[in-house]
């Protein structure tokens, strides 16, 4: 999976999701060239539950089914 900036260009390519106890790990490369690990602890999660609205939640479930 890739996520790209405002400008179009890659900014990481993630190379695995995992779980680690009750936090979840991100694996991947930033900018192409630097490995980088993340935490995510499900006190933050819940923080970034709340910067969505319902309208941005109905489109995160519509997402993997749209066209590129």
């Amino acid at each position: 999976m890739k996520i790209y900036g405002a400008d179009g260009r890659e900014m990481m390519a993630v190379t695995s999701i995992e779980r680690s106890g009750s936090d979840l790990v991100i694996k991947g490369k930033l900018f192409g060239a630097m490995p980088i690990t993340a935490k995510l602890k499900p006190a933050e999660a819940r923080k970034a539950f709340r910067l969505l609205s319902f309208r941005t939640m109905l489109f995160l479930l519509t997402l993997p089914f749209r066209r590129s």
